[in-house]
């Protein structure tokens, strides 16, 4: 699947704002800072689609992206160590629990997990509650440059451990270099059910 006209459609701050659930869409969630943006501009090819921050919290509702007329790309807010409000964050938190279950057309949730840390908490929650609801998710490890081969392997089998991801249902990613944006495109197409 190529993305080519690929533009910003809407910021969602409340459910009553979605837009029709005509199109698959896919989420993309993840930690602050966990490299959602870089990921979601480098499978885009556009540098500058997504904000990227270094501040923790940046995204603060659901943001729409409507990719060939075909699939909107929904990318979440962050969880984690934002630094907003508890009132924000619980806020958020809500939004994206009721988008989560009630969104006929989220055809797959993007798990987006850094390889450079080990299993985190709050990542195996959502993988845990995603399993539970019967949610389709993909996790994808990012920032796989920043590793050798050797220790991306082994964080790599680590957070499989971790997480209880089979090693052939997840993805290396690294938004740098292109590592596993191919079978991204590929995995994302197939969810959504697009040539």
């Amino acid at each position: 699947m190529k993305f080519v006209d690929i533009k910003f459609l809407l910021s969602v701050h409340k459910l009553a704002q979605l837009p029709e659930p005509t199109l698959p869409e896919i989420a993309f969630a993840g930690r602050s800072n966990v490299g959602k943006s870089s990921l979601i501009n480098a499978l885009v090819g556009r540098k500058g689609l997504v904000k990227v921050s270094g501040r923790p919290g940046k995204t603060q509702g659901l943001n729409y992206f409507e990719i060939n007329n075909q699939l909107y790309l929904v990318d979440l807010p962050g969880y984690g160590f934002a630094r907003v409000s508890k009132g924000m964050q619980d806020g958020w938190q809500s939004l994206i629990t009721r988008y989560l279950e009630s969104r006929s057309t989220l055809t797959c949730v993007v798990v987006i997990i850094d390889l450079r840390h080990e299993a985190k908490p709050q990542d195996r929650q959502l993988i845990s509650w995603l399993q539970q609801n019967d949610i389709p998710y993909l996790p994808v490890y990012t920032k796989a440059d920043k590793l050798s081969g050797n220790a991306r392997f082994k964080n790599a089998a680590a957070l499989d451990a971790g997480h209880t991801i089979d090693p052939r249902e997840r993805i290396l990613f690294s938004a740098k270099n292109g590592l596993g944006k191919e079978e991204l495109e590929r995995a994302l197409a197939s969810f959504a059910k697009i040539g």
